[in-house]
Parts: C-alpha cells; structure tokens; sequence
C-alpha cells in the first residue's frame, strides 16, 4: 500500500514509514480460531460466571447505597427474632399480639429514656472538659515518650535547616486560608436529630412486625406446593428464630454483665461516673476487638486526667482489659457453646466488611448478622458447609489434626 509523503511541516503532523511492512511472527504458526473462543465464551459455564460476578457486584452497591433505608429495617428484624418469643408467650395468656407488642415498645421506649436520662448529666460534663482532659492527660503521656518527642523534635530543626539553606527566605508570608466547619455542639445536635429519627423508624417498624405475628410465615406456608415442604418451612423458621433470639439474649446478658463488674471496678478505683463505664462497657463490647480497643483508649485517657499517679492511672485500662479477656476467653464460649460460637477469622472479615459497608453501625450489627447467617446455614443442607466454616473448631477437629500431622 502507498502512502504519500507529507509536506505540511506543523508539528501535529504524524511521521509515517512507508517503507515498512507488517509481517506475521511465525508464517507456520498456528492462528486463533475466533469460533472457538466464541462458543467458549458462550458457555454455559462462563455465563454462570459473569452472571455471578454481576449479581455480587449488584448487591453490594445496593448494600451501601441504599444503607439509610436498609439499616433500620435490619434492626428492626433483628429485634423482632428476639422479642417474637415473648410476644407468643404473652398469646398463651390471652394478651393479643397488637397489645403485646406494644408492651414491648413501652419497655423499650421506658429503659432507653431512664438510661439517657440518668446518664446524659455525665455525658455532658464529660464532653465540656474533653479539651481539658485531652490537656491533662498528653502532659502526663509526654512523660512516657519525652525520648521520642525529642526525636522528633530534632528531625523538624534539621528539615527547617535544610529548607533555609535551600534559600526559602521569601519577602513576605503567604497567606493562610482556615477551613472552618461546623460546630461542635450543630455537629451533635445534628446527629442526634438522625439518630432520633432512626430509632423511631426501628421502633414503629418493629412494633408491626411483632404485631403481624406469623404472618409472613403463613404466608410462606400457603405457597409452598406439598406438605413436606410446610413442615420443613416451619421447622427452619421456629428453630432458626429460637437460636438467634436466644444468641441475641446471651450476648446481651453477657454484655450487660460485664458492664456491671466495670461499673464495680471503676466505682473501687475511685474513677468518676462508674455507671457511664459501665453502659460504655455494654455497648462498645457489641463491636468485637475494635470495641475493647477504644474503651482502652478512652479509659486510659480518662484516668490520666484524673489521678496524679500515672501508674494508678494505668491500672484503670489494665483492670477492663483483664475483665474482657476473661469474658471472650472463658465466659462467653460457656455460655454461647460451639454451636453459636463464630470463627475469628471470619468475625473479623465479616466485621471489616459491614464496617466498610455501613460504617459503625454496620460494625454494631456485624455479629449478630454473621451469627444469623450461621444458623440459617446449620439448618439448609446446602449450605451446612458454609455454617461449619464460620464455626469454631472443636475438640475433635483439633483431635484430628494433631494426629495428620
């Protein structure tokens, strides 16, 4: 093919060879059959994998897109597998269902006011000195790392050096723009106007779904096409319903417990506010390893703001972090067994990803829905493997790998 010379000397003009000529690599080698890879490509197998692909990538945009809609109705459900037993025990006394749940919204509404209201006068006397505190307890802390401040303290005079040497001397200053956002107190304010409007959206739709009963089972129960499958159905919904209410319970127990013996600790190291400790303790333990990590902090700066003695002021987090590995390590497998118990590795995928998803309160509700998804698994048999792996290894697994090796 001839190609004719260019004359026009722009500098966008290309530079083309013509002399040159494309050649194949191999004359006797062998050439792709596009058929071939077509009829691959259509397979049944490929388009099982693209499908796949697509329908993950799909749920997990809509999971954190739609996290303002989704997240209330996931507590909302999780509450109902806790509070539908009760609601059918009070059936068997002749309370309706209606009246019966809204007992249950009454005694929740009842504890959730009497806990912010016996608290919030030390919330508010906590948040008014955080500055102070925060003060007191980097002077104390400056003690410990006086060594690496110096450190860094020299490697600032070398780098100013270095840069007036470089001739950075200009004549005058450049002007500093300060981004100045909102408030602390219009930051509060507005969250807690969210929060308030989301717990109210949990509450109202959580009293519909303990006052509609068996309702969507019957439902379920009616379309289902022969008797085997009703009764299947039932049995995986009572069953699936009783291990996570009684999961939900335990963990609350648990949680609330160990509240309760901080709330003593912290009341014998003269710490203010123990029952703040306390229901800080019950709710950050809802958020695995990541919970205990910030109470940590947060009572290690705490007590330093508030005893002389940096060792006395050390021993605050020290006495919580005994408390929480004796509960992880020995009271919670005691009361939740294998069976309920969940695999680390997978506690902290599966905490990493709601987290990522839906952010702390993601990370609140991360447990309970592995724990859901375990159970539901125990109870289908094809997903009886999948229930196994988010399972802790028992005596006998470790029996069995001990002898392979």
């Amino acid at each position: 093919m001839a190609m004719i010379p260019a004359t026009d000397d722009s500098p966008l003009t290309p530079d083309v060879d013509v002399t040159t000529s494309a050649t194949p690599v191999s004359p006797s080698g062998a050439q792709p059959d596009l058929s071939k890879t077509a009829s691959a490509m259509q397979s049944v197998r490929a388009r099982s994998a693209n499908l796949t692909v697509l329908t993950v990538l799909a749920v997990l945009y809509t999971l954190f897109f739609a996290r303002d809609f989704l997240l209330p109705i996931v507590f909302a459900l999780l509450l109902s597998f806790l509070f539908s037993p009760v609601v059918r025990a009070l059936a068997q006394i002749h309370v309706p269902a209606p009246l019966g749940a809204g007992l249950i919204i009454i005694v929740i509404l009842s504890v959730i006011g009497s806990g912010a209201f016996g608290l919030s006068g030390s919330i508010r006397d906590w948040a008014a000195t955080a500055p102070q505190t925060l003060a007191i307890a980097e002077a104390k802390l400056g003690r410990l790392v006086r060594p690496l401040q110096r450190a860094s303290n020299t490697a600032e005079q070398v780098a100013h050096a270095a840069a007036a040497a470089a001739g950075s001397s200009a004549s005058s200053k450049p002007t500093q723009v300060v981004m100045q956002g909102p408030s602390l107190a219009a930051r509060a304010f507005g969250t807690t106007q969210r929060s308030v409007a989301s717990v109210l959206e949990v509450l109202i739709l959580l009293y519909f779904l303990l006052a509609a009963g068996d309702l969507f089972l019957q439902k379920l129960i009616k379309v289902l096409p022969n008797l085997g499958e009703k009764r299947k159905a039932v049995q995986i919904a009572r069953e699936t319903e009783s291990a996570i209410s009684t999961y939900l319970l335990t963990a609350a127990a648990v949680n609330i417990g160990e509240g309760l013996v901080v709330a003593g600790v912290m009341y014998l190291w003269k710490m203010p506010d123990p029952p703040l400790w306390g229901a800080l303790v019950a709710l950050f333990e809802f958020i695995p390893y990541l919970g205990a990590l910030a109470l940590v902090v947060i009572l290690a700066v705490a007590a330093l703001a508030t005893f002389d003695s940096i060792a006395h002021a050390l021993l605050v987090p020290a006495s919580f972090l005994l408390i929480n590995l004796i509960q992880g390590n020995f009271v919670s497998p005691l009361l939740l067994g294998h069976r309920l118990s969940l695999n680390p590795v997978a506690l902290f995928v599966g905490l990493a990803f709601w987290f990522w998803i839906w952010g702390i309160p993601g990370a609140f509700i991360a447990v309970p829905l592995l724990a859901t998804f375990k159970i539901f698994c125990d109870h289908i048999e094809s997903l009886a493997s999948v229930g196994e792996f988010l399972g802790q290894r028992d005596v006998d697994e470790r029996r069995s790998v001990v002898r392979m090796t």
